[in-house]
Formats: C-alpha cells, sequence, structure tokens
C-alpha cells in the first residue's frame, strides 16, 4: 500500500520553531519531487515547499521563504520541513504530496500524485 504520513506536528509559541517529516512506505521517493502544503480552517489549501529529486532544487512560498527549509533523505525514504519563527498565520493541518517525476511542479494539489493525511500545526502563545 502506497502511504505518505506526516509527524512532527504540534502546538508551538510565536517564534518557535518544529520540525515536520514526511515518511512514504510502498514506494520509493527517489522517483518523485515531494511538496508540503498547508489548509487553514475556511481556507483553500496552498503549497508551501516543494523538492526535487533530481538535483535536489526547492521551491518555497514568499510567506514562508527564509524561515521554512525542506530537505530530503532518499535513504530514510524520508522529507523534511524545518520551520522557523513560526507566526500564528502559520496555523495549520500541513501536507506532504507526491509528484511523480524529477522537478516539481506547479503548487496546485492536482499537479501531485499521493498525499498523506496531514499534522495540525498550531502557532499560539
Amino acid at each position: 500500500q502506497l502511504q505518505l504520513v506526516e509527524s512532527g506536528g504540534g502546538l508551538v509559541q510565536p517564534g518557535g520553531s518544529l520540525r515536520l517529516s514526511c515518511a512514504a512506505s510502498g514506494f520509493t521517493l527517489d522517483y518523485y519531487a515531494i511538496g508540503w502544503f498547508r489548509q487553514a480552517p475556511g481556507k483553500e489549501r496552498e503549497g508551501v515547499s516543494c523538492i526535487s529529486n533530481s538535483d535536489g532544487s526547492t521551491y518555497y512560498a514568499d510567506s514562508v521563504k527564509g524561515r521554512f527549509t525542506i530537505s530530503r533523505d532518499n535513504a530514510k525514504n524520508t522529507v523534511y520541513l524545518r520551520m522557523n519563527s513560526l507566526k500564528p498565520e502559520d496555523t495549520a493541518v500541513y501536507y506532504c504530496a507526491a509528484a511523480y517525476g524529477s522537478s516539481c511542479p506547479a503548487p496546485i494539489i492536482y499537479e501531485y500524485d499521493y498525499w498523506g493525511q496531514g499534522t495540525q500545526v498550531t502557532v499560539s502563545s
């Protein structure tokens, strides 16, 4: 069974940090670009970041640029999203997704083939 499982979410104070993990099972991430999306209550799901599987090139939404870092460890079949300087507006359910191919596709949900179940991130004092 092909599956992506996110972990690492939780409650953090403004200015704090979290590291999300996205672990794949049933398939290898070697052939996939991996993206992170988030969805806040009442809002559409938005693309946050992506990392290719070819040269490791990355994409970040303007809202997280300079604060979030995406990385991948193909040996562990896992992708990470390090989130620093968190703000209340970062509060959302965070999803990882896999898109078959070498480069990051457009940050649109239908460009991705597999999705995780999501992990809640809450930034609040």
